[in-house]
């Protein structure tokens, strides 16, 4: 196992594999990776990343690995272990966020996001997987999410790395920025939540009741993994003033535009004084807005389009049947439900999706990749636990499994437990 979701969620994983009679080692790379992980099987890696690829090698070798498990493929300490894997016939079991999130935790085989299996995948050839199946589309809880835990974990172990690391001084961490400045701006958005709170609902108001037609731009992370590896875009300031400037010729006068920050956003890219001087300079005030974080549920109700880059929140888009604009690499770009309209044009006429497509395209991947769960809360882990050790323990991939017959059924998510 290598680096997995902040929290103790990969030691649990691993707890259970070794339940099941597996032997399971954990290599890490810093204070936090130690930290949630505990003694047992862990290999610390105090090199530096030149040494990585010569190391996991020699791991690999050595401990005679049959499976390698991470979180996020794109990493380049993965991306170079993944490579050392495959020469060796070594199965890749790859989690990530849920492509249906927040709901649900990814797990495939191989690859994600870009790097997916569902990237070859038409939505003929699914619903010919489907074939077999009799289930039921499974509905989301009512209320369920792990937001203040994701920026607590996310909080602590930044902390770690940046108080506790010596040992590991010589590794460079993936993000561009340093350590102490990732501490920082995670310190500074928990100290900021209740501020942000009350600035999301005002914002959030003057949208829902304004009586305006708008069009929604669902906002990433500039270092997110899927949007450096999975677009064209060098910056997230890029993407918005395409999307400004695109407006501005395309949409009608009395259409509205509304930037939704992801809601980890923390400013580390310039993204909210990029919208106010484009729109200035476009002479757009006062048909543009800025909602912080937040559920995205509200502002999709009303809304007439929406735009991403590749945002995993485009799957709310289609389940509403809205029309969807998506620039980057994504498992859900399929031609049957995503615009392939120049953007001025989508602002101007967006088109509908083909709601019957999309629907089997989710019905296919709460079958197969989607778990019910998530990584931070207890909640969210027990759920997760119950279904995905047994999947890493099976044959078949989740694809494979849906199509020989071989799929485990599906527990249903439930709002309280």
């Amino acid at each position: 196992m290598l680096q997995g979701p902040h929290g103790p969620f990969f030691r649990q994983l691993g707890d259970m594999l070794r339940k099941a009679g597996a032997e399971v080692w954990r290599a890490g790379f810093n204070r936090g990776d130690e930290f949630f992980w505990g003694a047992d099987g862990y290999i610390a890696y105090d090199g530096t990343s030149e040494g990585w690829s010569a190391e996991v090698a020699r791991l690999l070798n050595e401990h005679r690995i049959t499976d390698l498990v991470l979180y996020g493929d794109s990493r380049p300490i993965h991306a170079t272990a993944i490579a050392a894997a495959k020469e060796r016939g070594i199965t890749v079991h790859v989690f990530e966020e849920g492509y249906l999130r927040p709901y649900w935790a990814t797990y495939e085989r191989g690859g994600s996001n870009g790097n997916s299996r569902l990237m070859s995948l038409s939505v003929a050839d699914m619903r010919a997987a489907l074939e077999r199946s009799e289930m039921e589309i499974p509905k989301a809880p009512a209320r369920w999410g792990d937001m203040r835990e994701h920026v607590f974990y996310g909080a602590l172990y930044h902390f770690l790395v940046m108080a506790r690391n010596r040992r590991y001084r010589d590794f460079q961490p993936h993000r561009g920025i340093t350590v102490a400045q990732e501490f920082q701006l995670y310190l500074r958005r928990l100290l900021l939540m209740p501020w942000h709170a009350l600035e999301r609902r005002a914002a959030t108001s003057r949208i829902r009741f304004g009586g305006f037609p708008y069009h929604l731009v669902l906002m990433q992370l500039e270092h997110d993994a899927s949007f450096r590896a999975y677009s064209d875009f060098a910056s997230m300031t890029d993407f918005l003033k395409l999307c400004l400037e695109s407006f501005e010729r395309g949409a009608p006068r009395h259409h509205h535009i509304v930037f939704k920050a992801h809601p980890l956003e923390d400013e580390r890219a310039a993204v909210t004084r990029t919208i106010r001087d484009t729109a200035r300079q476009l002479g757009l005030q006062g048909r543009v807005h800025f909602v912080r974080g937040g559920k995205l549920a509200q502002l999709l109700d009303g809304a007439r389009s929406a735009v991403t880059v590749n945002s995993t929140a485009g799957q709310q888009v289609l389940w509403r049947g809205l029309p969807l604009k998506a620039f980057g690499r994504a498992v859900y770009n399929q031609p049957e439900f995503v615009s392939g309209q120049p953007l001025t044009e989508f602002f101007a006429a967006p088109r509908r999706p083909d709601s019957r497509a999309y629907r089997d395209y989710r019905h296919y991947l709460l079958e197969t990749s989607q778990i019910p769960g998530g990584f931070y809360s207890a909640r969210g882990r027990r759920h997760l636990l119950r279904q995905v050790v047994d999947m890493i323990l099976a044959a078949d991939d989740p694809y494979d499994a849906l199509t020989s017959g071989t799929a485990a059924p599906r527990q249903q998510l439930v709002a309280v437990e």
